[in-house]
């Protein structure tokens, strides 16, 4: 039987992550691989949050949720976007979702009609284009630059606008780790209203901000109507796995999404929820537990890298990431992994797995324990040495 293009153009015929999954692989077939790949917390979930969790489901909260959300998830997350934020939000102006993955989908089947173009800045966390497409919009990349420090230009966004309805924006980013200046935010807003693109802004990462502040778009004048927030719980919580997010935006867009989801997730388990409320209300002291690690390693990596001249480090402002300019040793991003890999059982993902605008540079997820990472990290450092002493490059 012939599959639909729609569900087979999703991606393309690469990926970009190969050495991802052939490091999987390795460690699948015994070998031992330190993993410097994806976001994922070595660190689980708190015992509290499940304590929570556990309570809810054996209360009984496990037959059909709302599938707006409770309305008591809803309340916390709109007081939290609200404390943050200073813009007036209520629950109507949220809905709760199965992770940030499922509110990316929402929002953008909200703004796009099938055939308009969605814009998205390179580099991109993988599943953005796929994303888009799934919503029936073509995905098109808007390529930023590492002598930029990656923060996106609004006069090359407009130059590549024809035809599109929204603009995809992360801060602070993965895979870059860098956090969107405000004059950055201020000309991203101006071009939106310009150009009455709806602005979709991905803020997954609004508790890890090492340097400066986060702002959210919506916050800016005019912006609140014309926005779509994507939260999550997985990062600020390290409850990757229990897929909880959520969309914030202007009542009449919730109402329409509520009724997407309706016909699609129907909603989140309660005993989730449950959980997720319990996580939000412990207020900051659980979210800078969380985050702890991550200052502690950026630290680590910053005197590390400070005591060589082959990589140059990208400003790493937030997010559980360092992006890392390699170019000095003569390799693409994607050879640099996989030589690494091969060499030292070092896996790190290549910046071509992320678009085009990060060729010649490598992701380093700061995820394992400390002094593993001073390790793993030194032993990058030299092998960058000698392959750009071996370029003429030193």
């Amino acid at each position: 039987m012939k599959l639909s293009h729609h569900i087979t153009h999703l991606t393309g015929d690469s990926d970009g992550w190969d050495v991802f999954y052939r490091a999987r692989r390795m460690i699948r077939d015994g070998h031992e691989v330190t993993e410097l790949t994806i976001g994922e917390h070595d660190i689980r979930t708190d015992l509290s949050i499940l304590a929570a969790m556990d309570v809810s489901a054996r209360g009984g909260h496990t037959g059909y949720a709302m599938v707006p959300g409770t309305d008591s998830l809803r309340d916390t997350v709109a007081a939290r976007v609200q404390a943050r934020t200073g813009v007036p939000t209520t629950r109507d102006n949220v809905l709760i979702t199965p992770g940030g993955q499922a509110a990316l989908f929402a929002a953008h089947t909200a703004a796009c009609d099938p055939g308009d173009v969605g814009l998205f800045m390179d580099p991109y966390y993988a599943t953005y284009p796929g994303t888009i497409r799934a919503a029936g919009a073509q995905a098109r990349a808007i390529q930023t630059r590492a002598e930029d420090s990656f923060q996106p230009r609004a006069g090359l966004i407009e130059e590549q606008a024809a035809g599109a309805v929204s603009l995809l924006i992360n801060s602070p980013n993965n895979p870059t780790g860098v956090v969107y200046s405000a004059q950055t935010l201020s000309d991203i807003a101006g071009l939106c209203q310009r150009r009455n693109f709806w602005l979709i802004s991905d803020e997954v990462y609004d508790t890890q901000v090492w340097e400066g502040s986060h702002i959210s778009p919506r916050s800016l004048p005019g912006m609140d109507q014309q926005t779509l927030v994507v939260g999550s719980m997985s990062k600020s919580h390290a409850m990757t796995g229990s897929r909880c997010g959520w969309i914030v935006g202007p009542e009449t867009a919730i109402e329409h999404l509520i009724n997407l989801a309706t016909h699609t997730t129907y909603g989140v388990p309660g005993f989730i929820q449950d959980a997720a409320e319990f996580a939000l209300n412990a207020g900051t002291a659980l979210e800078d537990k969380i985050s702890a690690p991550f200052i502690r390693r950026r630290a680590i990596a910053i005197d590390i890298l400070s005591r060589q001249h082959v990589i140059h480090l990208v400003p790493a402002q937030g997010a559980m990431y360092l992006m890392l300019d390699i170019r000095a040793t003569g390799l693409s991003g994607e050879a640099f992994a996989n030589a690494l890999l091969d060499t030292h059982a070092i896996a790190v993902m290549p910046g071509e797995s992320f678009g085009r605008s990060a060729a010649g540079h490598i992701r380093v997820a700061m995820t394992v324990e400390d002094e593993k990472f001073a390790a793993s990290l030194g032993i990058l450092c030299d092998f960058a040495a000698g392959l750009a002493q071996k370029s003429g490059a030193a």
